[in-house]
């Protein structure tokens, strides 16, 4: 109980990352077809176009990972008090944002990219706190 109180602020930032990226990388790939379709045509005039199956890929496989480490960073904190897998989650979870906001501005989805300042600002906090 005491490392739950101690670490309530990092488990609850794990917590989120673990829903937010574990939900989006599951989503990927239970609809692949419809993730790549709808993003073919986000991407369609740029020169990430012909790029779409590769970075979903590649993002959703970060994201499930990232889900993961969130997983061990809260059973660490609870049983071990130890934040190295906790501050790995908040570091992955930052890279992909920053991945998925950079596609968002290549694709001028100006509305799209904004909406990911909250998600990086939660990481980018985890970041802070654990290291």
């Amino acid at each position: 109980m005491q490392n739950l109180t101690t670490n309530i602020t990092e488990i609850l930032i794990l917590l989120f990352i673990l829903i937010t990226f574990m939900q989006s990388g599951i989503d990927k790939a239970a609809d692949w077809k419809g993730n790549t379709g709808w993003l073919k045509e986000h991407f369609s005039g740029t020169f990430l176009g012909g790029t779409v199956p590769l970075m979903v890929a590649i993002v959703m496989i970060l994201e499930i990972i990232t889900g993961f480490l969130a997983i061990l960073g809260i059973i660490w904190l609870l049983a071990y008090d130890a934040s190295a897998w906790a501050l790995y989650a908040c570091v992955l979870s930052c890279i992909t944002l920053l991945m998925l906001l950079f596609g968002q501005r290549i694709a001028k989805d100006y509305a799209g990219a904004f909406t990911l300042t909250g998600y990086f600002i939660v990481c980018i906090f985890g970041v802070y706190i654990l290291s």
